[in-house]
């Protein structure tokens, strides 16, 4: 067996490991159970001369830390940081089992098979791979298997960088997402996540009056409110923002002149991309030049024939940076318009947006290693409308990136529709491609 096969072959076992543990992550304590991952990571490493050091937060809420020690205290840290828990799922939206992790035609299935079990896989084969050839940097890597990010990161990356920050600081850290390959006239663009928007969750209860349900003439139902409440959050758009980062993305895209000025213009974009294809763009333009609204849940309601006095509805909003939590409660009233007095807004999270500069030796390191991975390749820096961990680390200064390294064979536009969606699939050469980077990366960065 090659060496490219076998680095391909064990980070795709690996990877379907820990699919198959179904670390589902539902938001409460009790759920999640990633020592089951941490585990497995713990018996992959064994043999390999690492040492791992256990994080618990809660019971079952285990992150897993290993390193290897540079041997210049003055050279940088690099963190690599994956997590381990995965969202839950409607298996009858899919394909495949979600968690029998089955691999056909080199394409392995699975939740968090692309959000974001490939990277914490990848970079684990690359660690231990390193540490078994005898590796001996001038700076020190740290790897980090985390928990609890897709709910928030309360017991993950928060706990660690507020009650264990020595075990886990760095100089850098690379997580979540990025390196899906953009074809253009000019070449191969791989997208570097430099930003996030913040998570502002917000719960906004509607009161009404009880009475029976045999008589609604005349009732003031708090559901019929808050069904309108919903239809005009839902409807909702703020003006948009182009920040920078998106502006360069658009830019390097090499877009027909005239879309490009759309889709970088606050007046233009909205109506530009209500036309825009593939859908997996027109939901990343609208989400990196709007700060979003997204009422997903309706709590309400006792019984059948009592008309409701008490309705709660939950609102992902995700502000762009530099939209604070107070102006996103303003845009919340300014959205109910006259219904504001009838509704009073919980805000459960407050948080603002990251950015991290593009211009850092790291990135430096990053393009170079790519472009000989992927001759012609250039990075290019792009915006994420979600949440990753790494918002934690920008927030005490450390410039933190969203990466991995996939081939071609999933169209980057198929990728969007993934994250938290059916039939999540990675194919196994990108597997091979993002150990293969990760390794690289580490003896070029680290020395």
């Amino acid at each position: 067996m090659t060496d490219e096969a076998r680095i391909e072959t064990e980070a795709t076992e690996l990877l379907r490991t820990l699919i198959r543990n179904a670390c589902v992550n539902t938001g409460e304590a009790a759920s999640g159970h990633e020592e089951r991952s941490v585990d497995a990571l713990e018996d992959y490493f064994a043999g390999s001369g690492l040492a791992c050091e256990r994080y618990t937060s809660e019971p079952g809420r285990t992150s897993l830390i290993t390193r290897i020690e540079g041997r210049d205290p003055r050279a940088p840290t690099l963190l690599l940081m994956g997590h381990t828990d995965v969202v839950p799922v409607t298996p009858s939206g899919w394909k495949r089992d979600p968690f029998a992790a089955e691999l056909v035609d080199g394409i392995v299935w699975g939740r968090g098979a692309t959000d974001m079990l490939h990277i914490t896989a990848t970079m684990a084969v690359a660690t231990r791979r390193l540490a078994k050839s005898g590796f001996h940097p001038r700076g020190t890597l740290i790897y980090l298997g985390v928990v609890d990010e897709e709910a928030g990161s309360v017991y993950g990356a928060s706990y660690l960088t507020r009650e264990k920050f020595d075990a886990v600081k760095a100089d850098y850290v690379i997580t979540e997402s990025g390196g899906v390959p953009i074809p253009a006239r000019s070449g191969i663009k791989l997208p570097v996540t430099v930003g996030e928007k913040g998570v502002n969750w917000r719960r906004l209860v509607i009161r009404g009056t009880p009475g029976h349900g045999s008589m609604p003439f005349r009732t003031d139902n708090a559901l019929v409110t808050a069904a309108e409440v919903v239809r005009r959050v839902a409807a909702y758009q703020p003006k948009a923002r182009i920040l920078d980062e998106w502006r360069r993305y658009v830019a390097e895209l090499e877009l027909a002149p005239e879309l490009e000025a759309a889709l970088t213009d606050p007046d233009r974009v909205l109506e530009a991309v209500g036309h825009l294809e593939p859908l997996g763009l027109a939901r990343l333009a609208h989400a990196c030049t709007h700060t979003t609204f997204s009422p997903n849940v309706v709590h309400g309601g006792s019984k059948i024939n009592v008309i409701p006095d008490r309705v709660a509805i939950d609102v992902d909003v995700r502000a762009l940076p530099g939209v604070s939590p107070l102006d996103v409660d303003a845009m919340l009233k300014e959205a109910v318009g006259d219904l504001a007095s009838r509704v009073e807004i919980e805000a459960p999270r407050g948080q603002e947006g990251s950015r991290t500069s593009l211009d850092t030796p790291l990135v430096e390191a990053l393009a170079r290693v790519t472009q000989a991975l992927v001759p012609g390749s250039k990075i290019i820096p792009r915006l994420t409308g979600g949440a990753t961990d790494a918002r934690y680390f920008r927030w005490k200064g450390v410039p933190s990136y969203g990466f991995a390294l996939h081939s071609r064979r999933i169209p980057y536009t198929e990728y969007p529709l993934m994250f938290h969606g059916n039939n999540e699939r990675v194919d196994t050469e990108s597997l091979r491609l993002s150990a293969t980077m990760w390794e690289a990366l580490c003896r070029d960065f680290l020395g």
